[in-house]
Parts: structure tokens; sequence; C-alpha cells
């Protein structure tokens, strides 16, 4: 890895599935648009990946992100101002968790978080995307994304409301903030961004966070240096075909010096 390294200022803690994935980079970039940089980023997230179980994605399996290395690079880390974003949540429910169990989990992961003072916004599920799939629609992406699932439309809506209406209460009781997320985001499969809309939803999704009364930085050349990887990020631990692999920590860094776990 490249030795250019500053000092971080801010530290951003990202928790997610697919969405997330897909636009890490972006997401790290309007981050330190709003806080600064650069960053000490930690994250857990993976195609399909869940907060409470194992998950498997063809030949490449991941723990669950409440038992990731994250937790404890986090209790080993020097005091620095610190957001964390809660997205993706669903997929624990299509791998067959219960709501109440589902919940207990995120609020583990709040509760740890919360003893860094930190700032957190977690996404709710989009109850009206998702509502909206016709029973066709929501068989045909269930069969691809989630093949060993049987849940019917009918007990996957059921439980994702009680997930939703848990993490209501949740945000009250733990005063973090909890942003709704309209159907108008996503695709025909009810839970993917589409594609081009995602540097309008992730920031819709941040403008949550207090301001910091930083200005924000122009964009232009700036942006597109910022979302070149100096080094991409590997998975901490994971499995391929059965076999345990492990990556030290951290494995990814931006041009900035901004460093990247991924756990």
């Amino acid at each position: 890895m490249n030795s250019y390294h500053e000092t971080p200022k801010n530290r951003f803690i990202l928790l997610g599935a697919s969405n997330l994935t897909l636009s890490l980079r972006l997401t790290i970039h309007l981050m330190q648009q709003r806080f600064g940089g650069p960053s000490e980023v930690l994250t857990a997230l993976g195609h399909g990946r869940a907060y409470g179980t194992f998950t498997q994605v063809l030949w490449r399996g991941l723990p669950g992100i409440s038992d990731c290395e994250l937790w404890r690079q986090l209790d080993l880390a020097e005091t620095h101002p610190t957001y964390a974003l809660l997205t993706d949540i669903g997929n624990d429910i299509l791998y067959g968790l219960p709501p109440e169990q589902i919940l207990r989990t995120l609020e583990w992961c709040i509760n740890q978080l919360q003893k860094h003072a930190t700032q957190i916004v977690v996404t709710n599920l989009p109850m009206a995307s998702i509502e909206s799939l016709s029973e066709r629609r929501y068989i045909f992406f269930r069969n691809i994304f989630y093949p060993s699932c049987q849940l019917s439309k009918d007990e996957t809506v059921s439980r994702a409301q009680v997930v939703h209406h848990g993490l209501v209460e949740m945000a009250a009781q733990r005063h973090f903030k909890l942003y709704e997320q309209g159907s108008d985001w996503f695709g025909l499969d009810g839970i993917h961004v589409n594609y081009w809309q995602r540097k309008a939803y992730y920031q819709d999704i941040l403008s949550r966070f207090p301001d910091s009364g930083k200005k924000p930085e122009a964009e232009g050349n700036k942006q597109e240096f910022l979302l070149t990887w100096q080094r991409r990020p590997e998975f901490s631990c994971k499995t391929v075909l059965g076999r345990t692999s492990h990556c030290p920590q951290p494995s990814g860094q931006l041009p900035d010096g901004t460093l990247v776990y991924k756990c």
C-alpha cells in the first residue's frame, strides 16, 4: 500500500449490502464533501450481506455484520468525530431470521456505535416499494437473489412491517436519525436503487446528518480524484468454496490518504 497517509479528520462507519457495495466510493466522497477528509473508513458490506447471520452468495461467504471484525477495530481505534450509516436492512428477513431477532441485532449495533459518540443515520425498509411488487415479480426476484427462501410475498411484507415499525420505535428511544425511503428511488426489484439516481439518493440520506458547518467542496476534478482507488479494499475474512481466507486491514486506500477497512 502507498505510504502516503495523513492523520484522519474523522471516521465513517458504513454498514450495508448490495446498494452500499455498488456505491461505496461515491458514498465516501459525498460524506467527505460534508465532513471533510482524509478519513478512516470502517465498512461491513457485500452483496447479499446480512446483519445477523452468515451469508453465502455463489461461492463467497461472509459473517453477519454483527459478528465481523469491524467492532473489534472500532474498540481499538483512536477518538475521532464518527459518523455511521446503516443501510440495506432487510436481507435478514429473506434469510429466515424472525423480526424480533433482526431488531435485537440492529439494536446491538446501535449500542456499540453509540459507545463511541457516533452520529447515526439508519435507512428504514422501503415499505412502499416492497408492497408495490406483484406476486409474480416478487417470486421472480426472490428466486434470483434468495434461492433458498420460500417466504410468500405476504409473509415477507408482514415481517418487513414488524421490522419497519420496530425501527421507528427504536429511533425514538435511542435517538438516531431514521430515513424513510420513497419508492421512486428503486428499480423493478423494489430493493435496489436505480443506478442513475445513486448520487441524489445518497445525498438525500446524508443530509440527515447534523450540519458540520463545513462548506461543501467543489466538484469536478476533485470528485474524479477521490473516486479513484489507490488500492481497492479486500474483505478481512471470507470463505471461498468453503475455505477461509484473511486479509490484513486497512486494505483499501484513496488518493487523499483515506484508509478503508473492509470487514
